[in-house]
């Protein structure tokens, strides 16, 4: 086929798509694709003992995402990450929204100082409409955890997007954790689940959330022989980080990034999602 041949092709069908798209009735089901990265990143401290955000940045822009879960978010919590607040700071850097989810909120440390926080964050290309970080369950001796949820205006599709970091010592947590997860998500058609659940495929907690939220893993990974191990980066050997899918996405693909290993102590899963709305 000549390359005007080609040219005219795509003009045709493109003429065609917008027909159908217009032409399509009210209440029709509407369909978006998204790309979803889930990324511990050790508040930017590497595997070099490195503490650089840009970094972060890169991997992050590098995976090409339209929404990111982050967990192990610093925000002006200490010298160990410069006190920076490092979820705005990544936003600016990438040109998204965000919304931050403090798990660990301290009075400041001098008057006039922001408040010490930790926690999780979400990184948006599309509009985020509302927010709410909802606190779960915590024994006395664990730290406290948290799913954010964001729900975000992708071209008219609300699409829910949640963001969670595991109880990493106490498998009891964990377990009365998922159960809260799966009552606070479970039924939402369009939500996405990203996270460090500090456990691997088949513990009590992942099958509690499997049992109403897809894994996209087994479903679209493209294995390369890890098995989607995220942990430890440099060598992972376990599958702890996920995105998990409501009924109405439908994951095309899976893939653990290795654009930078040692930026984190984990590895970013990322996973290309069809989103069937409706209006």
């Amino acid at each position: 086929m000549s390359r005007m041949s080609r040219r005219v092709l795509a003009l045709v069908l493109a003429v065609v798509c917008a027909l159908a798209i217009t032409a399509a009735p009210a209440g029709a089901a509407t369909h978006r694709v998204l790309t979803a990265l889930s990324y511990n990143i050790h508040h930017a401290a590497g595997t070099d003992g490195v503490l650089d955000l840009g970094r972060i940045a890169r991997v992050i822009r590098a995976s090409r995402a339209d929404v990111v879960g982050l967990q192990e978010v610093d925000r002006h919590f200490s010298g160990r990450s410069d006190w920076a607040d490092q979820a705005t700071e990544l936003a600016r850097r990438l040109g998204f929204h965000v919304v931050f989810g403090a798990n660990i909120d301290r009075d400041p440390p001098a008057p006039g100082r922001p408040r010490i926080q930790y926690g999780t964050a979400i990184l948006s290309r599309h509009p985020i409409v509302e927010s709410r970080n909802t606190y779960l369950f915590r024994s006395p001796d664990q730290e406290q955890r948290g799913l954010l949820h964001a729900e975000l205006n992708v071209h008219g599709v609300p699409v829910h997007v949640y963001d969670t970091h595991l109880a990493a010592s106490s498998a009891l947590d964990r377990a009365e954790q998922a159960r809260e997860i799966v009552d606070l998500v479970g039924g939402t058609g369009t939500a996405v689940l990203l996270g460090d659940l500090n456990a691997i495929p088949g513990a009590p907690e992942i099958r509690t959330i499997g049992a109403e939220l897809t894994d996209a893993w087994p479903v679209s990974g493209q294995d390369d022989g890890s098995g989607g191990a995220t942990y430890p980066a440099e060598d992972p050997d376990r599958r702890i980080d996920y995105v998990f899918t409501g009924s109405s996405v439908r994951p095309l693909w899976s893939r653990v990034l290795r654009t930078d290993p040692v930026a984190s102590d984990h590895l970013p899963l990322v996973s290309r999602l069809l989103v069937r709305g409706g209006r």
